[in-house]
């Protein structure tokens, strides 16, 4: 796959931001597993997004992990969930995905720089 090459200010137009979980709980209605998580994201509020990590995470390990996240796309009805921001991972060699981590805690609605 040959990766587009773009300008730094396309870049510059995704709101990355770092939050924490603060909540997750099955989405019963989705089709294949998922969590609905409720995200601290310091002066941008709190934000739901439905993801499908249940490979490598429980309800329990996700509570207080900082997620990095797409802020600035469109909230999109997923599985009857308003879902406002994009949870970034990347995926493992069976193509689960593992989140983006950080090794020291910085503040919620940190941008990613």
């Amino acid at each position: 796959m040959t990766t587009e090459t773009i300008e730094f200010d396309d870049f510059t137009r995704v709101d990355l931001r770092i939050g924490t979980v603060t909540a997750a709980q099955p989405n019963a209605n989705a089709r294949k597993p998922a969590y609905v998580l409720t995200i601290d994201l310091g002066p941008l509020g709190t934000r739901t997004s439905s993801a499908q990590i249940t490979d490598h995470y429980t309800v329990d390990d996700l509570v207080g992990t900082q997620v990095l996240c797409v802020c600035n796309f469109a909230p999109k009805r997923i599985a009857g969930i308003k879902s406002e921001v994009l949870v970034v991972g990347g995926l493992d060699a069976e193509d689960r995905v593992v989140l983006a981590g950080f090794g020291h805690p910085v503040p919620d609605g940190t941008p990613l720089r």
